[in-house]
């Protein structure tokens, strides 16, 4: 079935209460969406860690306060904002969405969110990764509060199935939601902060968590040594890293998963019934992926809309 067409009837579904819309913009800034994509292809063809950053900010953003910008806040002098919380220190690439929001800008002042430019961007990164496409609904208002304390509600790579559960359930998430958007980790890179507890000291029993495939355990300890001190080593999250595939989905069942919380999700029937799935299909991984993101992205908050994405008005 064609992912547009499966994009338009989950939206008929979930016929997004929180008042989002697809013509939203329509008369106040028809060509949102082609600046936002131009932000993101600029920047992608000289950086190609753009589109794991950009989906993992939205993630970020999504699971503190809904998916209202306020991950893009600056600290002030008051007050030390999202950004500096411990899970999102690596978070990179906000100069995409301050790229697009100029551009914006220029043509429409003050009609376009920027908790929509970054649902957007998230969008583009899986579509220019090779992943599906879909209509993204618009129509956020920005967050006026951003507090580092509150990233602690982040699901943590340490997680078990417990914790990852209740968190997602509290979103209004279910357990397909959780390992279908767990496949966002076929972008990107983790540091070795991340996954050390499971190569080094796992338990008083066991160094290596015994879950892990041998070899790829030694793989990580040898990029990650017990006394590591290279701020930047660590491993991709899995083999085909720059594209948004199923490889993820592979590597679990075969022991090759970095963090705990991915482990977790092979500790019950169910979402390891998911993960044999997405591993088996490219194409049900994606719809499902499609899905589960409208689903995260239909959780609003925000008051106004930013003239600058890093500050409230």
């Amino acid at each position: 079935m064609d992912v547009a067409l499966v994009s338009f009837l989950i939206l008929c579904i979930l016929h997004l209460g929180s008042g989002l819309s697809l013509n939203y913009y329509d008369k106040t800034c028809p060509n949102y969406e082609a600046m936002v994509t131009a932000a993101v292809k600029q920047e992608m063809a000289t950086d190609n860690t753009v589109p794991a950053a950009l989906l993992r900010m939205h993630f970020h953003d999504c699971f503190v306060r809904g998916c209202d910008g306020s991950v893009l806040l600056d600290s002030t002098s008051n007050n030390t904002a999202e950004k500096a919380g411990p899970p999102n220190v690596s978070l990179h690439a906000f100069f995409v969405i301050d790229n697009a929001k100029l551009a914006i800008e220029a043509q429409c002042p003050g009609v376009v969110s920027c908790a929509d430019i970054l649902a957007l961007a998230a969008r583009d990164a899986v579509a220019l990764s090779g992943g599906p496409t879909w209509k993204v609904p618009v129509g956020r208002l920005d967050g006026r509060i951003s507090k580092a304390s509150e990233t602690s509600l982040l699901p943590a790579p340490t997680s078990n199935f417990a914790q990852l559960q209740q968190r997602f359930n509290q979103l209004n998430l279910s357990v397909k939601d959780l390992v279908t958007l767990s496949g966002g980790h076929t972008l990107g890179f983790a540091h070795c902060s991340s996954f050390q507890n499971r190569i080094h000291s796992f338990n008083s029993v066991n160094d290596i968590d015994p879950t892990l495939n041998p070899s790829f355990a030694s793989l990580l300890r040898k990029a990650c040594p017990a006394n590591n001190t290279a701020q930047n080593a660590g491993a991709t999250l899995d083999a085909t890293s720059k594209v948004f595939d199923n490889m993820y989905y592979k590597m679990l069942l075969n022991g090759m998963s970095l963090f705990s919380s991915d482990a977790a999700l092979l500790t019950h029937p169910k979402t390891k019934g998911f993960i044999t799935t997405f591993a088996n299909s490219q194409e049900a991984f994606n719809l499902a992926f499609v899905k589960s993101m409208l689903r995260m992205s239909s959780l609003t908050g925000g008051q106004e809309v930013r003239l600058n994405c890093r500050k409230v008005r």
